[in-house]
């Protein structure tokens, strides 16, 4: 089969960064697992992050992808060949780079039939990290606000989305015209510009403090803000790494406190709840489907290749891009 694939850290620009290749096709499913036929990926920060990382071997990237089942395992009792899916898959696991990859069918929903393969693969990984750092690690109740830092990006447009779904107000940062025009189309209730103090944005929209914030920009940069601005008592979650140490003292006096999201650990650990990622991408592709949460490619780009996926990770590292990039057909 077709693939494209990673052999050493380098720049997006340079050639080798990612190179196409001919590879076995992956064996037949056992288990909870699905062969699928990947019909288009979309990219994510972790696909460039993993991309300049060390690594011994050879190896195939990507967390987003929409296709077809081609077989299943014996243990299989969600799926049947011919199901049309979308998955983000899980970071222990080959990826998405190719035509035909395994992944578990609990951690996969069942594609938006309204979509088409290179729009339903920009969701996966934004809509479960979204929907997870809301529900499942803020938990926060309607009717409060929540401050979604990095709104314009593809967790942020759907953080937005979702949140005002579940009736929560969500105030979203952006800083240029096109992104802050992006975040109100979505749902926002008040936009603040990133590039000024935070609290500065927030009073001109009549608010001192927000009850939750959900940081998908930068941890180092935006923490002696976050503590200035959240609410006594309030929540803080943040998808990005940190680099400095994080004085978690600072939320004491409020009695905040603050939580990781990675998508991955229900795929990487196989929790026990491992399976409600495939109810929650089930659960959107209804909401999609009956017009209640909208897409959020703004790209696609064909077909996937080494150059076109180089490209793309050129995109996601300008920090510029405004909701998601998809590849679509082989």
């Amino acid at each position: 089969m077709k693939a494209v694939v990673w052999r050493e850290p380098l720049p997006a620009a340079d050639p080798r960064a990612l190179v196409d290749a001919e590879i076995p096709s992956p064996a037949a499913p056992g288990g909870h697992d699905l062969l699928v036929r990947v019909e288009a990926v979309s990219v994510n920060p972790i696909d460039t992050k993993m991309r300049v990382q060390a690594h011994a071997g050879e190896r195939i990237l990507g967390w987003d992808a929409a296709g077809v089942v081609e077989a299943i395992g014996d243990a299989v009792t969600l799926f049947r060949p011919g199901d049309e899916v979308y998955y983000a898959g899980s970071i222990a696991r080959s990826g998405s780079y190719a035509q035909k990859q395994l992944v578990d069918e609990r951690i996969v929903g069942r594609k938006p039939k309204s979509l088409d393969f290179a729009q339903a693969a920009a969701l996966p990984l934004t809509t479960l990290t979204a929907y997870e750092s809301i529900v499942d690690r803020l938990k926060v109740p309607v009717g409060r606000s929540l401050l979604v830092i990095g709104g314009a990006g593809g967790v942020g447009s759907m953080a937005i989305q979702i949140g005002t779904r579940l009736g929560i107000k969500v105030i979203a940062t952006a800083s240029r015209p096109e992104s802050t025009r992006w975040c109100r189309e979505l749902g926002a209730a008040h936009v603040v510009d990133h590039a000024k103090p935070l609290r500065e944005g927030l009073h001109a929209g009549g608010l001192e403090y927000v009850d939750y914030i959900l940081n998908c920009a930068d941890t180092d940069h935006y923490w002696a803000e976050m503590n200035e601005v959240i609410a006594p008592q309030g929540g803080i979650c943040s998808i990005v790494a940190n680099v400095k140490p994080l004085d978690v003292q600072a939320l004491r006096a409020k009695c905040a406190w603050f939580a990781w999201e990675s998508m991955f650990a229900r795929s990487t650990w196989k929790t026990p709840d491992i399976v409600e990622q495939h109810r929650l991408l089930c659960r959107v592709a209804g909401w999609i489907d009956t017009g209640e949460l909208r897409g959020t490619m703004k790209e696609q780009i064909r077909p996937i290749n080494a150059a076109n996926l180089r490209a793309a990770h050129q995109k996601i590292e300008s920090r510029t891009t405004i909701g998601k990039i998809a590849l679509g057909g082989w």
